[in-house]
Order: structure tokens, then C-alpha cells, then sequence
């Protein structure tokens, strides 16, 4: 089992970490040439011993981001926790930043808006009415920007457009609720140490960006719903207000579904009449409304309904509107 870890490790530190973070690169070359660290690694189960997993619990329990001497010294000090831990979490990335491509989806929707989030996390990514937006070029420069109506808000989100603007206004959420199958408490400090952990050292604004997300929504905290979508799906979708337009997203959660369970969840949606927006490897449907080209497809695909609006970076750092006629091929 440790020969598993050594080449789980060693192929992050070639492969995955450089030119992303430096000091992972370090950790993870460290451990590939470390015995006693494989030993505590493998007491891991399998499926939860991905390094950014195992790096972001030793940082939720206090291991400080120095040197591989000083960070092996704490995981080996405090081995027994390093296991528990990493056996019960899960690679969360809850990113707001992913909202920049959403919100010219979103402003194609009359309000007001019930919003329900699949893979909620935190729920960071339900408050789209709450962040401020600045829409750049490629060399940096602003083309446009939008604010919520009480003003610039905390966190701004910077995102590159490629290409022509669509309409863009800032939508008018009255409902926030999130499905996950291990939800997190904003105002929870380790669960606020463990979602912020899970940002690599040297993601530039990353950090400050989810620690001013976490504090909107602990000040206003979402109806987070604990296990699977599909079972627990109908039963919150009744609990949006009457009035409200409900808008279901799964934005980058649905390539972590099997398959089977996947379209049955996309189906579960359609039957609960809700608009749904989503943000998806190219090849991961086969129902988007132009068909798409995996192989050509820059980035993601963000849909309304399975009908294709832009191309986008998972993470939204930038995105190029295709909604239009004649564009929305590769």
C-alpha cells in the first residue's frame, strides 16, 4: 500500500503541483522519498488520500505552510488526527469566482429567483446578488462593472470576457438553499479553516476572496441540506416561495456524479420545473442544445436548460459568451 502513496505522491510533485504551488510541489516530492510518512499516509482509505486532501487537513489542524521538515514533523506528531480527518472530508471546491460566467445566465431569468444549489458546500455560490463584478479584457483593462444596489461589495469578482458582452444586471435572489452530501457551517471556524485550506498556497487572491464569501454567508446563512441531490431534490424544491422563479445550478459538481445517477439527477430536475444552469466538461452530456465538439471546446460548458450560453474556465477566470447566432460553435 505504500508503494500506492509513494506513486499517488510522486506523480503530484511531477505532474500536478508545479507551476500551481511551489511548497505542494515540496510536500508531495517529500513524501514520495519518505517511509514513515507513507506508513501514515496509507492508514488512509484510498479514496481520500489525494494530496490536496491529505495537505488541506493538516492545514485545517494547524500545520503552517513552511518547509517539508517542519510540516513532516506535524503530520507525524499528530498522525492519528491526520487519518480520522482525512477519512471524513472531501475535496470541496467552492469557488464564488465560478459566478462570473453565471450571471448573464441568470439575468436571462425573470425574477424574483428561488435559488437551489447542488453541491452547495458553504454556499458561497448562492449569493450571487451580493458580490461586485468586474468584467476585464485580456490585457486587464475593465469593460464593464456591476455592483449589488447597497453598493461595492466585499468580494469582487474578476473575471476575463472574451469576445462580445451579453446583457448583464444583477439578479434579484429571495431563497437560498443547497443540497450536499457534507455540507459546511460559514461561521464554523474549522470548517472555514478546512474550506480555505483547500486553496493552494500561491493561488493568488483565492484566500482573501472565500474568507470575505464565508462572512456573507455566515451573516445570512442559506437552508444547507445534508445528502444525496436526487432523494432530497423535490422535497426543498417545495419550500421555495410562491412567486419565486426556482433556478437549480450544479455548477462543476455534476462530473463527480456517476453516470447513471447523474442523468437520473438532470432528469429529477426537469420534473421539478425548475430552470437549471450549469457549468460542465464539454464531454460530460450528451444533451447540450447546439451539440458541442469535446475536442475543440475551450474550457467548460455553461447551459441554460442544456442549451449552451458561454465557454468558461472551471473557475470562472474567464469566459467567452456563445449564445448567439452562428457562434456557438468551436
Amino acid at each position: 500500500m505504500t508503494d500506492a502513496v509513494q506513486q499517488r505522491y510522486a506523480r503530484f510533485a511531477r505532474e500536478e503541483a508545479p507551476g500551481r504551488s511551489d511548497l505542494y510541489a515540496e510536500w508531495a516530492a517529500g513524501v514520495a522519498a519518505d517511509g514513515a510518512l507513507q506508513d501514515v499516509l496509507a492508514r488512509i482509505p484510498e479514496n481520500r488520500r489525494q494530496p490536496p486532501l491529505v495537505f488541506a487537513v493538516t492545514r485545517m489542524l494547524g500545520a503552517e505552510l513552511t518547509g517539508y521538515p517542519q510540516w513532516r514533523s506535524f503530520v507525524l506528531a499528530h498522525a492519528d488526527e491526520v487519518v480520522a480527518e482525512s477519512a471524513r472530508r472531501r475535496l470541496q471546491t467552492n469557488e464564488p469566482l465560478r459566478l462570473a460566467p453565471l450571471l448573464p445566465v441568470l439575468a436571462e431569468i425573470d425574477g424574483p429567483i428561488a435559488l437551489l444549489e447542488v453541491g452547495a458546500s458553504a454556499g458561497l455560490c448562492l449569493y450571487p446578488d451580493r458580490y461586485s463584478y468586474r468584467y476585464v479584457d485580456g490585457s486587464g483593462a475593465e469593460r464593464t462593472s456591476l455592483d449589488p444596489s447597497a453598493g461595492p461589495s466585499t468580494v469582487t469578482l474578476v473575471s476575463r470576457v472574451d469576445g462580445p458582452l451579453p446583457p448583464l444586471r444583477m439578479p434579484e435572489v429571495v431563497w437560498r438553499a443547497g443540497i450536499d452530501l457534507a455540507p459546511l457551517d460559514a461561521a464554523d471556524e474549522r470548517d472555514r479553516r478546512w474550506l480555505q485550506g483547500l486553496i493552494w498556497p500561491g493561488e493568488e487572491g483565492r484566500q482573501e476572496r472565500v474568507a470575505a464569501a464565508l462572512d456573507i454567508a455566515a451573516s445570512d446563512p442559506p437552508l444547507l441540506v445534508e445528502g444525496d441531490a436526487r432523494e432530497h431534490l423535490g422535497a426543498l424544491a417545495a419550500l421555495a416561495p410562491a412567486g419565486a422563479t426556482l433556478v437549480v445550478t450544479t455548477p462543476g459538481v455534476l462530473v463527480h456524479i456517476p453516470r447513471q445517477e447523474r442523468l437520473a439527477l438532470v432528469d429529477a430536475i426537469g420534473e421539478s420545473h425548475a430552470r437549471w444552469i450549469t457549468i460542465d466538461p464539454p464531454a460530460l452530456l450528451d444533451g447540450w442544445k447546439p451539440p458541442v465538439d469535446a475536442a475543440t471546446w475551450p474550457g467548460f460548458v455553461v447551459a441554460l436548460d442544456g442549451a449552451v450560453r458561454a465557454a468558461a474556465d472551471p473557475l470562472g477566470r474567464w469566459w467567452e459568451w456563445r449564445a448567439t447566432e452562428g457562434s456557438l460553435t468551436a
